[in-house]
């Protein structure tokens, strides 16, 4: 399982360093967000809670995960040259979270059409799924699909490059990087709406997109 996850981490960082396109002229400095931070903070909480793992509330592997969580968080802050994208594969439209970049806004929710891919000058915060979607892969490692009974919206750190796929057989959403925050309604600030899966289908796109 270990063995597993390494894989896992390797490639999820392969590929989101391989899909970013270069922006030379002026790459966001996301280790200067509240983002990176919070992320730097945890791992330093992490790594002493190491030394005392039964009063840190934690099992050695549940610390070992979660480092290794936040240890890619930190890289994609560290090495992005882009702000966030999400890249919708999944076949249908898909609820995004997002705001206009280098703007300290709340982000808001927008429908990102089939194949498209959101605008680099828009940082891509998350992604909106409605009660009755099936997602994979909430947990690293945990392939078997759930069948959500409330919406959530997921947080990606600044920088991601998300990519959300259908799996064929299963008809569950995948996500090539795990979520930073998962947030129910009343956890976050963000607008979280009481969506159908086929209210979100039923949206005309509006989310702002690459040419």
């Amino acid at each position: 399982m270990k063995l597993f996850k390494t894989f896992l981490l390797v490639f999820t960082l392969l590929v989101n360093f391989l899909i970013v396109q270069p922006s030379w002229a002026d790459p966001p400095l996301l280790t200067q967000t509240p983002e990176y931070a919070e992320v730097t903070q945890a791992i330093n909480e992490l790594t002493q809670a190491k030394t005392a793992p039964a009063e840190s509330g934690y099992t050695a592997e549940q610390i070992e995960q979660k480092t290794g969580e936040l240890n890619l968080q930190k890289y994609i802050l560290e090495t992005s040259l882009e702000w966030g994208q999400c890249r919708n594969q999944t076949g249908q439209n898909l609820a995004v979270f997002a705001h206009k970049a280098k703007k300290n806004q709340q982000p808001s929710i927008y429908y990102l059409g089939n194949g498209k891919i959101t605008d680099d000058e828009w940082n891509c915060d998350g992604v909106y799924l409605p009660a009755g979607v099936k997602i994979a892969g909430l947990i690293p490692g945990d392939t078997q699909a759930q069948e959500l009974t409330e919406p959530l919206a997921l947080k990606f750190v600044p920088g991601t490059q998300l990519i959300a796929q259908t799996n064929p057989q299963t008809g569950a959403i995948e996500l090539n990087v795990p979520p930073a925050k998962i947030f129910k309604t009343s956890d976050t600030t963000w607008t979280i709406p009481n969506l159908s899966a086929a209210d979100v289908s039923a949206q005309a796109p509006n989310a702002p997109i690459e040419d």
